[in-house]
């Protein structure tokens, strides 16, 4: 076996590593091979044969080149991550005798806050989509289901009709790591649902084979998650609103409004599908406007003298 056969072998080992053992989401699986994919790119330019033939040096040599190409620091965190579970994975398996990327320093990461939609501005996108149509159906249901549930992108293009129950009010989710959450969905979501699988569906899919999964694209076939992020900059940019605003921005809106209405940070880490609670902590950041009703609403210096 020649030395890039062997790579490609590790490689391989590792992927199947992840499907079986950690359960990893398609998504996640091609980011974890892309940048290890990368990472064998380096070593060939600089005639590295092996990945045991690899130093703390070389470690840290690709990530001043990421730098250097203008890679963000979150990105080029997240290609660490990466490479570290290669090489805890490799070392498991008795394939290297030390892991050159434990001891390379994570990039320090910019604090941003989740971007997040008024109450107006989400309002005004889920009045968009024209319900006489079988794709305005569909597209009203995905963005009242990503406002009601919080749910992931990746969540909501893979939910089966089956998974929803329109009697209770809630939908089973399969999130991170295959792990299973039940969600409410709401009324308006419920309404919009009902529709669309009265009406928009069965002519989406009219002629079709059943596939079984809720959202479908004019073909009769599943929505994927790059056809989401189209719709919703469609009526992003139909309604005027802010460039940022992403499919994900919905999820940050959901956790948002719970947090800004009193909901407690343990609830919002569950209906999220948060393992630890301080991923979820990043929404507690509120509105000026929150801010100032508290503020005039409870201090007693805030309210106006009766004249």
């Amino acid at each position: 076996m020649d030395i890039s056969e062997q790579i490609s072998t590790e490689m391989e080992h590792f992927s199947r590593y992840l499907k079986v053992e950690k359960n990893a989401s398609p998504y996640t699986l091609s980011q974890y091979m892309a940048d290890i994919q990368e990472f064998v790119a380096f070593m060939q330019q600089h005639q590295i044969t092996a990945f045991a033939a690899v130093s703390y040096l070389d470690g840290r040599t690709f990530l001043a080149q990421l730098a250097k190409r203008g890679i963000s620091r979150r990105t080029i965190a997240r290609k660490l991550s990466s490479l570290r579970s290669f090489y805890r994975f490799q070392l498991r398996e008795g394939r290297v005798t030390e892991n050159p990327f434990q001891s390379v320093s994570t990039p320090k990461l910019e604090k941003k806050l989740p971007s997040f939609m008024y109450p107006q501005e989400i309002q005004q996108l889920l009045e968009l989509p024209d319900c006489s149509t079988p794709l305005g159906q569909r597209d009203r249901v995905i963005f009242e289901l990503l406002y009601a549930s919080g749910m992931r992108v990746s969540e909501l293009v893979t939910l089966p009709v089956h998974a929803i129950n329109l009697s209770m009010g809630i939908a089973l989710v399969y999130g991170k790591g295959a792990k299973e959450r039940y969600v409410p969905i709401g009324s308006y979501a419920l309404a919009a649902i009902r529709q669309y699988l009265e009406v928009g569906r069965v002519k989406l899919l009219a002629g079709r084979k059943e596939n079984g999964m809720l959202l479908l694209n004019y073909r009769g076939e599943p929505l994927s998650d790059r056809s989401v992020r189209r719709v919703v900059d469609k009526y992003v940019e139909r309604a005027a609103l802010s460039a940022d605003i992403s499919p994900h921005t919905f999820r940050h809106t959901f956790a948002t409004h719970l947090l800004n209405a009193g909901a407690d940070l343990r609830t919002v880490q569950e209906l999220l599908g948060h393992v630890n609670i301080s991923t979820t902590q990043v929404y507690t950041h509120v509105t000026k406007e929150r801010l100032r009703h508290v503020y005039e609403s409870a201090h007693p210096r805030a309210q106006k003298r009766g004249r």
